[in-house]
C-alpha cells in the first residue's frame, strides 16, 4: 500500500509506533523541506500556483506546464498533496504539516499535508520561497463548478481568498466537469482559454491598475473550447442540497474494523490506531521520552465502547431547483456558454437596508426582555 493512500498524519504516526515496537531508534529531529536557494530570475513576475483537488490532478498540471512553456514567468508550486476541493477556508491548528518537494518540470514545486489556505499562507510567510511575495496568485484549475454559495465549501476559491487577505492579487478557477461527460483533455483546453485573461492580468498588475479589493474567479463551462466569450458576472445563490444518508455499520467500511466480534486483523488495527493516537499526542506535547504506555492514556478515551452507540452518515449531493434567472449571475452565465468571471470581495459589510431592519429588531427584542 502507497503511503498517500493514507492521511499523512496517520501515516506518521503508525510508523513512529512500529519504529519503537521494532526497537528502532526515534528521530526527533525537525524535518524540513529543501531549503537550498532557489535561482530565481528577477526579471520575471513571480507566479505561485496552488488548487485544492491536489498537486497531481490534471488541472494544476495542465496550468502549470503551459505557464512554463511561455517562459514569461518565475512559477512556484505550495499545493494539497491530497483532494481538499471542499475545505473552505480552513486551516491546520495544533499539528504540524508536512511539506514535500515535488518534481514538476520548469518550476519549484511543494506538496502539504494541508488545506489550500495552508498552502498560500505558509508560501506567502517567506518559510518556504526565497522570494518575498508572488506577483499573482492563481488557485486551480478545480474539477467542478463553485458558483454561488458553493463558494463558502470551495477550497479553490478559499486559496485565492487567502491570497488576496495577504494583499497579493489572486485568481481562482474552476472547470464545470461533468461525471460521464468531461474528460481530461477538458483541463487543457480550460488552461487554454483563461491563458489570456491571466497574461492581462499579470500585464495590468505590473500597471498597477488590476482590481485591487477583490480577486477574480473564474468558471469554464464544461465545453471549453466552445464557449461564447468571457462575462463579467455576480455571485448567485446557486447551491446543491445537501442531504445526509444513515448507513448501517455493516455497510461502514470503517465500521468493520471496530465492531464486536472482529477478526483478528480488525483488531490489529485498531490497536495500531489507538497507538498511532497516542504518538501523535505525544508529538504535539513535544515530550522528549518516548514511553507508549504513558501517553495512551492520551490518546484513548478510556470510555467503554460497549456503553457508547456509533451511528454512520454519509453526505449526498442533490440537484435542485435554481429559481434565479438573471442571465448575468454565475451559474446562468456558465450554463448559457460563458466563461463566468465573477470579482469576490473580501467585504462582510451588511446592506443599508438590512442593517437598519436588524438594529430596530434588536433594540426592540431588547426592551422587551427587560
Amino acid at each position: 500500500m502507497r503511503p498517500n493512500f493514507l492521511p499523512p498524519g496517520l501515516v506518521s504516526n503508525l510508523q513512529d509506533v512500529l519504529s519503537s515496537r521494532k526497537g528502532a531508534p526515534q528521530n526527533n529531529d525537525s524535518t524540513e523541506p529543501n531549503s537550498d536557494p532557489v535561482e530565481v530570475d528577477d526579471t520575471k513576475p513571480v507566479v505561485l500556483v496552488t488548487n485544492a483537488d491536489g498537486i497531481e490532478s490534471p488541472g494544476l498540471t495542465y496550468l502549470v506546464d503551459a505557464l512554463v512553456r511561455l517562459g514569461l514567468y518565475n512559477v512556484n508550486i505550495c499545493a494539497p498533496q491530497s483532494d481538499e476541493s471542499t475545505a473552505g477556508h480552513s486551516f491546520t491548528l495544533k499539528e504540524s504539516i508536512a511539506v514535500t518537494s515535488a518534481e514538476i518540470h520548469g518550476a519549484t514545486a511543494y506538496e502539504v499535508s494541508g488545506t489550500p489556505l495552508d498552502c498560500v499562507s505558509l508560501a506567502l510567510s517567506g518559510a518556504l520561497f526565497s522570494w518575498s511575495k508572488p506577483m499573482l496568485v492563481i488557485s486551480g484549475i478545480n474539477k467542478g463548478s463553485s458558483c454561488g454559495r458553493h463558494m463558502f465549501y470551495s477550497g479553490v476559491v478559499a486559496g485565492a481568498r487567502e491570497s488576496l487577505f495577504s494583499g497579493v492579487p489572486s485568481i481562482s478557477i474552476s472547470l464545470d466537469w461533468k461525471k460521464d461527460e468531461s474528460q481530461e483533455s477538458d483541463f487543457k483546453d480550460a488552461v487554454g482559454v483563461c491563458l489570456p485573461l491571466i497574461n492581462a492580468a499579470l500585464r495590468d498588475i505590473e500597471k498597477g491598475v488590476f482590481p485591487k479589493c477583490c480577486l477574480l474567479h473564474v468558471e469554464i463551462p464544461k465545453s471549453p473550447l466552445t464557449n461564447k466569450g468571457f462575462k463579467s458576472t455576480r455571485q448567485s445563490h446557486w447551491s446543491l442540497k445537501l442531504c445526509w444518508q444513515a448507513i448501517s455499520a455493516s455497510r461502514n467500511p470503517a465500521a468493520g474494523r471496530f465492531v464486536p466480534n472482529q477478526q483478528m486483523l480488525g483488531l490489529q488495527l485498531a490497536q495500531l490506531g489507538r497507538d498511532a493516537s497516542a504518538a501523535g499526542a505525544a508529538r504535539r506535547l513535544a515530550t522528549q521520552k518516548n514511553n507508549i504506555e504513558e501517553v495512551e492514556s492520551v490518546g484513548v478515551s478510556g470510555k467503554s465502547d460497549s456503553n457508547r452507540k456509533v451511528k454512520y452518515f454519509r453526505l449526498e449531493l442533490l440537484d435542485k431547483k435554481q429559481e434565479e434567472e438573471d442571465e448575468d449571475l454565475d451559474f446562468r452565465a456558465l450554463e448559457n456558454g460563458f466563461i463566468a468571471v465573477t470579482p469576490v470581495s473580501l467585504s462582510m459589510h451588511v446592506e443599508a437596508d438590512v442593517h437598519a431592519a436588524a438594529t430596530e429588531w434588536i433594540s426592540t427584542a431588547l426592551e422587551v426582555e427587560q
